[in-house]
């Protein structure tokens, strides 16, 4: 029960873009389709739940037993990089419209500061493996959320007829933040 109320709590409560704000480059720059916005959720997921189980192995397989916690921030970050040079090559391969659809934004998931927010997240709040693991997955299953309901609403907007000032990016930043404050009101949730 201890590791649902956790992975609920990650995915809705704690919400990586509606109440963390982290990941919000990728969420407001793929969110244009919803096809394109659940790939590079989809991506997400993978990169974010595979970097933790590795960061988490390393940090203390590793960083711990050498006394090297010092070095955690740029090992975490090699090693995002090289799961996203991953990722990336095998929709190159497997999936090449998804890939031409997600440009310049998959590589930026190296970047995108919700996964090593999430990494780093795990080993602050002291985690055991299976809660890091349901944390990770919850996080970024939150984030899969987040980004295709975001994508569906830009999607209706589009076809609204809105005033000049607000069209483009200024309705896109409002509609995150109302859903943002819609998130909000599940903060006192308790499981």
């Amino acid at each position: 029960m201890e590791l649902v109320s956790l992975f609920i709590t990650s995915f809705i409560v704690n919400n990586i873009i509606f109440m963390q704000f982290l990941g919000t480059c990728p969420f407001l720059g793929v969110s244009k389709k919803i096809d394109t916005a659940a790939g590079m959720g989809i991506a997400v997921i993978f990169v974010i739940t595979l970097a933790s189980v590795i960061t988490y192995i390393i940090h203390y397989a590793i960083l711990v037993n050498l006394e090297l916690e010092y070095l955690q921030t740029i090992v975490f970050i090699l090693i995002i990089a090289a799961l996203v040079q991953f990722v990336e090559m095998f929709l190159k391969k497997s999936a090449p419209g998804l890939y031409q659809a997600l440009g310049i934004f998959l590589p930026l998931i190296t970047t995108n500061c919700a996964v090593l927010g999430v990494a780093i997240n795990n080993i602050i709040y002291e985690y055991n493996f299976v809660e890091s693991l349901v944390y990770s997955v919850g996080i970024s299953a939150g984030f899969l959320l987040a980004i295709v309901l975001f994508a569906g609403v830009r999607d209706k907007v589009d076809y609204a007829d809105l005033p000049e000032s607000l069209k483009g990016s200024a309705i896109s930043l409002i509609t995150a933040g109302l859903m943002s404050v819609a998130f909000l009101g599940f903060s006192g949730l308790q499981l």
